[in-house]
């Protein structure tokens, strides 16, 4: 039995019903989350990738330098874990802007913050997409 409301609704001018999810995932919560941590986890893993890199090929990285994206890293995995809490995206995107600033310490820093801030970014957009 259909409600008037449904009766009323333009198939073509309306392609999504009330009540049904627009996304057509089965948990979008989830998924959004699956994807901010799964951008940080990869954050984490190529900061710490890049140390052995940067020091080669892009000449001195201090121990602050180091240090800087040790902690970022850490605290990456950390938000990773913590994406089903309200607060996590605020925090990733502060992640990003520290990472812009830890491009103070060396230029290489400031296009992985560059890199990983658009991937942010674009995580942040289907986030919004997805859940509205």
């Amino acid at each position: 039995m259909s409600t008037p409301d449904e009766d009323r609704r333009d198939p073509v001018a309306d392609p999504v019903a009330p009540g049904e999810r627009r996304s057509g995932l089965r948990n979008p919560d989830r998924a959004v989350r699956g994807l901010g941590a799964g951008a940080l986890a990869l954050e984490a893993l190529v900061l710490l990738l890049a140390i052995q890199p940067i020091r080669v090929v892009g000449g001195d990285l201090s121990g602050a330098a180091i240090a800087a994206i040790v902690a970022l890293a850490v605290v990456c995995v950390v938000l990773a874990g913590r994406m089903g809490r309200p607060w996590a995206w605020q925090a990733g995107t502060v992640v990003q802007g520290l990472l812009l600033l830890a491009g103070l310490l060396h230029w290489s820093l400031l296009a992985l913050g560059i890199i990983f801030g658009l991937v942010w970014a674009y995580a942040l957009h289907v986030r919004r997409v997805i859940l509205g």
